[in-house]
């Protein structure tokens, strides 16, 4: 599984934030422990220097420390109940004084003993994740709970030869079952979802990254124009230096992220360099076996007339296409209201 480099360095920032206020909260409440109390402050101190004073004093000694500690512990023992008596007495529980990590699975490192990322900071992954993809697709209001098929006709069209409510139904089923068998083995790894504006690409595309998003994989999401603009920029460097530090990064966010969903291919200015990147694109992510749904307007004549044959080879033999039928939804709401 690939993470995002620039999500994940936000999203530990905020673990690390967040643990810090933790502390800080510890700090103010044993502050005013100690305040009301201030035997505890004399327990806690007795219990921090009594096992180094004795095993030091054993040693230098010549003795055996054994002795000493089993004694050390008994009176630890008693320390700490007095500590718990003290703490009841003062409408505290037991372990308020003891500074406890919110995720014991961790002790929160954010990460297993196995390096793996723990669950805890894998939450603070997705929601930095779902904010970036937020910039550019509603995926709070955008799920496949709120996909409505009544948008579509549902008598048979001659223009599709198709119900377009019984194939979006269809459709839909397709892309509800691609983001529930993300990453799985033999599963679909790649989309083309075809069709004229307005009939809900966009929003599906949208249900799905929200679901991987909430998987933990790393989704990108980008339109087409942009795309070949971060390439142009990160290879040409015409631009100042945060410009190209930001274009290479966003190359490598599209080349090695878990999903890559690009937007309304067939809109850029096609040339030979735009060629040249979305062969790029394409070809190196499924030679990496990463996941890509590509949307576009234009079907698959349109493709092979506007690319080149080995693009349009790979979008026909590596990608699974669904065709988007139905009149725009955008033009049936503004008639709505």
């Amino acid at each position: 599984m690939a993470y995002d480099g620039k999500v994940l360095a936000r999203a530990r920032d905020r673990y690390e934030t967040e643990k810090e206020r933790r502390r800080a909260d510890f700090r103010r409440q044993r502050a005013e422990i100690y305040a009301r109390v201030p035997r505890l402050v004399q327990i806690d101190a007795q219990l921090r220097g009594t096992v180094s004073r004795t095993i030091a004093a054993a040693l230098r000694s010549g003795q055996d420390p054994a002795a000493r500690v089993a004694a050390l512990k008994e009176e630890n023992l008693a320390l700490q109940k007095e500590r718990a008596a003290q703490l009841e007495q003062a409408g505290y529980p037991p372990d308020a004084l003891t500074e406890q990590p919110a995720c014991p699975a961790c002790g929160d490192t954010g990460y297993g003993p196995d390096g793996a990322m723990c669950t805890c900071l894998r939450a603070y992954y997705v929601e930095e994740q779902n904010r970036e993809l937020s910039k550019l697709l509603n995926i709070g209001a955008q799920s496949f709970e709120t996909f409505s098929l009544d948008y579509y006709p549902r008598e048979y069209r001659e223009d599709c030869h198709k119900v377009p409510y019984e194939h979006m139904e269809k459709v839909a089923r397709i892309c509800r079952q691609y983001a529930a068998g993300f990453g799985r083995p033999g599963a679909v790894r790649n989309l083309f979802l075809t069709g004229d504006p307005g009939l809900g690409k966009t929003f599906l595309s949208a249900c799905i990254a929200r679901e991987v998003s909430k998987s933990g994989f790393s989704v990108v999401y980008d339109t087409a124009t942009h795309v070949f603009s971060q390439f142009e920029t990160n290879k040409f460097r015409r631009f100042g230096e945060e410009e190209q530090e930001e274009a290479a990064a966003d190359v490598r966010r599209y080349l090695e992220c878990d999903l890559l969903i690009v937007d309304d291919l067939g809109t850029e200015l096609v040339t030979p360099f735009v060629q040249d990147a979305l062969y790029q694109l394409i070809n190196g992510r499924i030679v990496a076996e990463k996941r890509t749904i590509i949307n576009s307007n234009l079907d698959e004549k349109g493709i092979r007339q506007r690319y080149s044959p080995q693009i349009a080879s790979r979008l026909g033999g590596e990608y699974y296409t669904l065709v988007f039928v139905g009149d725009d939804i955008r033009k049936i709401r503004q008639r709505r209201i």
